[in-house]
């Protein structure tokens, strides 16, 4: 018997920086939402009126759950959250907003207080009901541990008094009108027993039927909010009696007045355990600004080839991708979104990874700061690109306003940016080593421009500078006065925690191109990490030089780098845009994204359209 083998292909450069992008498993972990945004439902409707396209967002997601073999399984996995964000929030940030919503916040943090399976959760599987996530109050803001909702045990009737004691606790933006459907939400409230605070607690509570607010509950519509229409509202109780069981936690609890009563310590326990989908929903929002920004760059690169302009002096007409003024801030743009896409998985791998409390801290704080950094960058990502395409961008059929305005929700989304990074620099303003332990040497030595590893070592050292500056201006104010200690070191901290982003990227990119076989894709992926860390390096060349890192030449020679590594990446930026793996359909909804993008304004009714062939 004679055997044939076939030799399987090597994977093709675009390939293999696909899967420096989505990962070495993207077919598994995103092939579903390729396909799923390819299909008619999700094509960009034509016009419509923001209460339409509230409408089409809840159509959507009610024909999403359809093609889910389980919304429990989908809820219970943080990577498929994040795949789910990173694509439907270039098609439709309306539909990922209350996506998220209802199977990370809702459904999530319900599978995560009910492991017995006591709960019945048809009508959400079903969406029968549609889940929302009532937590901020609106004079709390980032400051959820203040809320004043109570929830008061009711010990005849056997259950809790849910109410709003005055207009600041009123809960602030969630989408708790009827429409898309009846909702039900899970209410954060402070559970009052027997006249003692107990904590902040979560609440399961039906909201609206398909028409109006239940009894009890007072919704109302907040002002249009910039960007993709969703119904935000205000919602408040007016002393709403729910049954025992509405209090989420494990089998048994509150079986006995005595059972809410708490330790030292218990409260910011169960307040952050109430709030624990947080976390994965900053992985997702990572996601979907990283998947946002790639969407709206690969258009521009597109855009950029296919636009013609007039050549100096007679010359013929050239791409506007021609120009150093175009593509080298597209290119730019492209080592920017790599490193985007690479420090979210680096953030959820960490985070998924963790063994110990120790470990846990350091991962989430990582979550916690790549998601500021990277909705930061992707706000800077999508609107470099956007001015790269002109007005034909600013119309909303070319689909990039839409995005332009949905980044600034995820810049607020699940913790405001500032305060997040607020958080990290205060955990790491004293810290033995604010980087982990695997920081490089950061021993003053010379080293060459072009060595990834030197490059690396000059951005743990600039996040070294801005941590130092701030412990000495905390330590020149009075010990008692621990706001000014914080005033006064907060500028350059904040400064210490973007330099750690940059440094955490670095990284990621370097360990990314470690995975590579030798070739074009290593190849590619090393000019882009090196344009990352370069770029970095010239807006803190001055700190590094008087720290001695960097020589006078090598500060003189950084603007060349640069510049050769703008023309080398500019060379390959459609294949590096399609390593995005965007699927043909989604692109063929923005016109601009094509060749014939003049071809979305013909007039029929036009003279050349009109006039008979032999006298146009």
């Amino acid at each position: 018997m004679t055997v044939t083998l076939t030799d399987t292909a090597p994977p093709s450069t675009t390939e293999l920086l696909t899967g420096v992008i989505l990962g070495p498993e993207f077919r598994r972990e995103h092939g579903f939402w390729q396909r799923l945004i390819s299909t008619e439902p999700f094509r960009r409707p034509v016009g419509g009126t923001p209460e339409e396209r509230l409408d089409l967002a809840y159509d959507r997601l009610r024909i999403l759950n359809l093609s889910l073999d389980s919304g429990a399984r989908l809820a219970a996995d943080p990577r498929a959250l994040a795949a789910l964000h990173a694509w439907l929030g270039p098609v439709d940030p309306a539909l990922t907003t209350v996506a998220g919503i209802h199977y990370n916040l809702f459904l999530g943090s319900l599978l995560d207080h009910d492991c017995a399976g006591r709960r019945d959760l048809s009508d959400y599987l079903s969406m029968r009901r549609i889940g929302t996530f009532l937590c901020t109050e609106v004079a709390h803001g980032n400051n959820a541990a203040a809320m004043e909702t109570t929830a008061t045990y009711d010990r005849e009737r056997d259950g809790f008094v849910l109410h709003t004691p005055n207009p600041g606790a009123q809960k602030f933006m969630p989408n708790t009108s009827p429409a898309g459907g009846a909702k039900s939400g899970l209410v954060a409230a402070r559970l009052v027993a027997d006249g003692s605070d107990h904590g902040v607690r979560l609440f399961l509570v039906p909201l609206t039927d398909d028409a109006q607010a239940l009894p009890g509950i007072r919704v109302r519509r907040l002002p249009a909010r910039m960007g993709s229409p969703v119904d935000h509202c205000l919602t408040s109780f007016d002393r709403l009696f729910v049954p025992r069981d509405a209090l989420l936690g494990p089998a048994g609890e509150g079986d006995a007045p005595e059972e809410f009563r708490t330790e030292p310590g218990d409260r910011r326990r169960r307040f952050l355990t109430s709030i624990g989908r947080v976390t994965p929903g900053r992985i997702s929002m990572s996601a979907c600004a990283a998947g946002s920004a790639r969407a709206t760059l690969a258009v521009a690169v597109r855009y950029g080839g296919h636009r013609m302009i007039s050549g100096s002096r007679g010359a013929p007409p050239v791409p506007v991708n021609a120009h150093r003024t175009h593509h080298g801030p597209l290119a730019s743009a492209m080592a920017m979104v790599f490193a985007m896409s690479l420090l979210y998985r680096r953030a959820q791998e960490r985070w998924e990874a963790c063994t110990d409390e120790r470990a846990r801290t350091d991962a989430v704080r990582l979550v916690d700061v790549a998601k500021a950094w990277i909705t930061w960058r992707a706000r800077d990502v999508i609107v470099e690109s956007r001015e790269r395409c002109g007005a034909q961008a600013l119309l909303e059929n070319n689909g990039m306003t839409e995005l332009v305005t949905g980044v600034e929700g995820a810049i607020t989304a699940e913790g405001d940016n500032i305060a997040l990074y607020a958080k990290a620099a205060a955990d790491m303003l004293f810290a033995a080593d604010p980087g982990g332990d695997d920081a490089p040497d950061r021993a003053p030595h010379p080293g060459d421009l072009a060595d990834p590893y030197f490059l690396g070592r000059l951005l743990a050292s600039v996040q070294d500078i801005w941590f130092a500056r701030a412990r000495v201006r905390a330590l020149r104010a009075p010990d008692a006065d621990t706001l000014g200690r914080w005033n006064a070191a907060s500028g350059p901290a904040l400064r210490g925690v973007e330099a750690y982003a940059y440094r955490q990227a670095a990284e990621a990119y370097a360990e990314a191109r470690a995975t590579l076989p030798e070739g074009a894709a290593k190849d590619r992926l090393g000019e882009l990490e090196r344009l990352f860390a370069l770029e970095w390096v010239s807006r803190n060349s001055g700190d590094l030089l008087a720290a001695g890192l960097l020589s006078t030449a090598q500060v003189d020679a950084l603007p060349e780098a640069v510049e050769e590594l703008l023309t080398a990446v500019a060379a390959h930026a459609p294949e590096l845009a399609d390593s995005f793996a965007l699927p043909e359909e989604l692109l063929a909804d923005w016109p601009i994204a094509g060749p014939g993008y003049a071809d979305a304004y013909d007039d029929p009714g036009g003279p050349w359209n009109t006039r008979p062939a032999d006298a146009r």
